[in-house]
């Protein structure tokens, strides 16, 4: 008879954003495939926006893994309340949200993880985003194998991962930071500090987001084993200086493999709209790509600049423009330049949401103008599209550098310094879609793609980490039996 702890059993809990939870979702899927047990928990209000999302506006699905364990994948599925109500607006009152999350949601986590092992004690394992600020001690509670899953760059992982040393060396965390060029972080050759992740730039650094960062990285360096949704060949200099202090295992991207592919699972939350019949009809490499993610927030101004930076570039374009795009929900149809939609016709498509990954994979995509958020590059290498970007908030700026600097499968919208203008945006638009520019960007790009599938084959360096990764779990299983 097989021993109840030879199957791990762990409880996955994503940060409550739409950023975080499609690839831990994804990792679920993985995981269950090679033999775990998955118990996921979201987010009371997570639940609701996937379910509203998914249903068109009236409550759907109770159970948003209810196919994949037809599929024969072992994953229940489970609610928490982050303390809130959920008619309260998180984004319009972000401070009194984060004070929550810090205060607050680890009582709701350790409750529930408390009644979970209590009435199943073939649990064993915690995964929790690394972001939380509560990983480790409750972790340690409950006598749970700490596996902490990093959904951004290794790169920027090893910059938080040091914050005490830029904070020792003057570059974070004074009222006159230095200027000079960082280079004594272990895993990251060089960087300047306005390519710093925006937390780390700022000049208040008590806030409640600075404080749930201090918080969680105290946790993370107790984690018995980190994942991160990167490849080794993509950042092998990192996850070295990483795997020096902990088990870290790159077993990227993270995405839907042949065996799960046919699992779907709601994580929307916002409707997709169908965007696959319009990009038909367009030619090969003509479509450029807009979306600022499932997060970032920018000004009206910003908006408008960018609208009469497509009416002059007269480029074919799908641009995501969110409910919340523009602060606090303000979007109305006066946002966008009077007439602009009258202009576009038939060249442009305006929607609130669609499937990234299958608009990014029509051939009619030729460019991608994003936030640079860290799925969003991974999907982008993974179709070969190059990128035009302008990044907005947390890692999205240190992306930049990687994507523009030093892997050349990007340009700059524009310079950060000075604002936007509506020239520059056009100008650069067409420098990304016209073939001169496009070829140099196409060839790095696919080499960047070809890194991502070698990662991701059979004998692959993410599939053989994943693989050593179920092995170290089942092994550190043994000793807190």
């Amino acid at each position: 008879m097989e021993d109840k702890h030879s199957k791990p059993h762990a409880i996955m809990v994503p940060l409550p954003r739409q950023g975080h939870v499609i690839p831990f979702t994804h990792l679920a899927l993985k995981l269950a495939s090679n033999g775990f047990t998955i118990t996921f928990v979201n987010t009371q209000i997570i639940h609701h926006q996937i379910t509203k999302s998914e249903s068109n506006g009236s409550e759907g699905q109770e159970d948003i893994f209810a196919a994949a364990r037809k599929s024969g994948l072992d994953i229940r599925y489970r609610t928490v309340s982050d303390g809130f109500p959920l008619a309260f607006n998180r984004s319009q009152n972000l401070d009194q949200y984060l004070e929550g999350l810090l205060h607050v949601f680890p009582a709701h986590v350790d409750e529930l993880v408390g009644n979970l092992v209590q009435s199943d004690p073939s649990i064993t394992c915690l995964i929790a985003d690394t972001f939380h600020t509560w990983p480790a001690t409750i972790a340690n509670k409950y006598n749970l194998v700490h596996i902490s899953f990093w959904t951004e760059t290794a790169f920027v992982l090893c910059i938080y991962y040091h914050m005490d040393l830029l904070r020792k060396n003057g570059h974070f965390g004074s009222h006159d930071n230095r200027e000079d060029t960082i280079d004594y972080i272990p895993g990251v050759q060089a960087i300047e500090p306005k390519d710093l992740v925006s937390h780390l730039q700022a000049t208040n650094t008590s806030t409640a987001a600075h404080r749930i960062l201090y918080k969680a990285f105290q946790q993370v360096i107790n984690a018995n084993f980190i994942l991160c949704n990167t490849v080794q060949e993509l950042e092998s200099q990192s996850l070295l200086a990483l795997q020096e202090k902990q088990p870290a295992y790159a077993i990227g991207p993270v995405f839907p493999s042949k065996a799960t592919k046919s699992v779907v699972v709601a994580t929307n939350l916002i409707s997709e709209f169908d965007c696959t019949e319009w990009l038909n009809a367009k030619p090969p490499g003509s479509v450029l790509y807009i979306s600022f993610g499932s997060y970032a927030q920018v000004t009206k101004n910003v908006v408008e600049e960018i609208a009469h930076g497509l009416l002059l570039s007269r480029v074919s374009f799908i641009w995501v423009l969110r409910p919340d795009t523009i602060s606090h929900g303000e979007l109305e149809t006066s946002i966008l330049p009077v007439g602009f939609e009258d202009e576009i016709k038939d060249r442009g498509l305006i929607v609130p949401w669609c499937s990234q990954i299958e608009v990014l994979s029509n051939p009619a995509i030729g460019g991608f103008l994003t936030h640079c958020g860290w799925n969003s590059i991974l999907e982008s290498m993974w179709c070969g599209v190059p990128m035009l970007c302008y990044p907005i908030l947390t890692d999205q700026t240190t992306n930049r550098k990687l994507v523009v600097d030093d892997w050349g499968i990007g340009l700059n919208l524009c310079d950060r310094i000075k604002p936007i203008t509506r020239m520059e945006v056009a100008e650069k638009i067409n420098r990304l879609m016209s073939g001169r520019l496009g070829d140099g960007l196409q060839k790095e790009i696919k080499k960047m793609r070809q890194k991502l599938e070698d990662g991701l084959a059979v004998n692959g360096s993410s599939q053989k980490n994943l693989c050593q990764f179920i092995s170290d779990v089942k092994a550190k299983i043994q000793t807190r039996i």
